[in-house]
């Protein structure tokens, strides 16, 4: 898993690159200039610790996802927005995502 953190000299990826990358990536998608996924938990509770948990894990890479809650769904949009669109650290955030969730 990269340790990269997000800056500005990031390239952003095609649309082949993105469909490669989220192959292993469960549950994410792309959405226009992002990818992203739902995440659903028990309750608001649950859903609020991924959402700190996620921020802690976004501020020790400086990149920071879009997150939106609704009671017991947390959905998290990836993208660069200085590069504006998907790149390497996007991809590199959801791994760290997911292995947040697995250890869990």
């Amino acid at each position: 898993m990269s340790t990269m953190t997000c800056d500005s000299t990031a390239a952003v990826l095609t649309d082949a690159d993105i469909a490669r990358r989220l192959a292993p990536l469960t549950g994410w998608s792309h959405n226009e200039k992002r990818i992203e996924k739902t995440y659903r938990f028990n309750n608001f509770l649950r859903a609020m610790s991924f959402v700190n948990a996620v921020a802690y894990l976004a501020e020790s890479v400086n990149h920071h996802p879009d997150l939106m809650i609704h009671y017991n769904e947390v959905t998290v949009s990836n993208w660069t927005h200085v590069a504006g669109g998907v790149t390497e650290h996007d991809f590199s955030l959801a791994e760290k995502i997911e292995q947040l969730v697995r250890e869990s």
